[in-house]
């Protein structure tokens, strides 16, 4: 068994494809096909699902996953240890529901940057449940996923909080609801409503804080990028946290604005979860914390 092999079986469990692995090894795709053979040959296990969609890990592989990621790490750390800073290069990825909180994820990155430069930073946008799978299979390093305060928090994750905010109702400027000081139900409900797909935590706010009722038109997205663009267009409106639409470069542009939602106290909160493990590769614990000294100089929260 060499390094190199399960080095190779964790790049097809993070990018879900041998294709997509072999192209960032720079491998042919049969050469690192026959090279994941060869370690599963060796352990007696089908460690892969292989299917047209792409590869992914199996129900034997899985529960090796965390003894393949541990001696990646142990090697990470004897390979620091001997000198050879250049082995911390190694990508690091993070999933997240909401890819637009730029006051934050913006400087996090340029800062980790500063420290690890040439550590690729590969950020993902996913629905929650993909995320936890994905932290749960190894294939992202860190997740930042929204929870509504009070919702139970998974076990098997480290949660931290780091931002705090509120839901608000995203238009542009020009609406006839940017004008007010703070937009009812009944002012929702009459504008076209850009929602979010089942699976996000806005969708399930959304649909609790309108009880029901139907709005007069709606579409449905993926994601708050999508959302804040479609409302900069003048198709509607949609409800965000504060946090996803505050520095926005289209709120910096004056293509989209906030408005509270009235009478409404619930709260928004950014997670930054990761797997529970024993050991973290330097780079992840490092962009880890860069994360959480980033949102405490935000104050926790984004809302002027």
């Amino acid at each position: 068994m060499r390094t190199e092999q399960l080095e190779y079986i964790a790049a097809v469990t993070r990018l879900g494809s041998l294709r997509r692995a072999a192209e960032e090894l720079h491998l042919s795709q049969p050469a690192l096909s026959e090279t994941v053979r060869n370690l599963e040959r060796e352990l007696g296990v089908d460690l892969l699902e292989r299917k047209r969609s792409g590869a992914t890990m199996s129900a034997p592989g899985r529960e090796l996953l965390p003894h393949i990621v541990g001696v990646l790490e142990a090697v990470d750390r004897l390979r620091a240890a001997a000198g050879e800073q250049h082995r911390i290069s190694r990508m690091v990825r993070v999933g997240t529901v909401n890819a637009a909180t730029v006051p934050l994820l913006i400087p996090v990155v340029r800062t980790f940057r500063a420290l690890h430069p040439v550590t690729q930073v590969e950020v993902v946008g996913a629905q929650q449940t993909d995320i936890h799978r994905a932290l749960s299979e190894g294939g992202f390093d860190l997740g930042l996923v929204n929870h509504l305060e009070g919702d139970d928090t998974p076990a098997e994750f480290e949660s931290t909080e780091l931002l705090s905010g509120r839901p608000v109702v995203c238009v542009r400027p020009d609406s006839p609801l940017a004008g007010r000081p703070a937009v009812s139900v009944d002012d929702l409900l009459g504008e076209p409503l850009i929602a979010m797909r089942s699976g996000y935590v806005m969708h399930r706010y959304v649909h609790r804080l309108l009880r029901g009722r139907a709005p007069s038109f709606s579409y449905s997205t993926d994601g708050a990028e999508m959302g804040k663009l479609m409302v900069a267009e003048g198709l509607g409106a949609t409800v965000l946290p504060d946090f996803s639409v505050v520095g926005d470069p289209l709120e910096r542009q004056g293509l989209i604005t906030h408005r509270p939602v009235a009478g409404d106290g619930t709260r928004v909160l950014l997670m930054l979860q990761r797997r529970r493990a024993e050991s973290v590769p330097r780079a992840a614990q490092d962009l880890h914390d860069v994360f959480v000294r980033t949102a405490r100089d935000l104050g926790g929260t984004l809302t002027p």
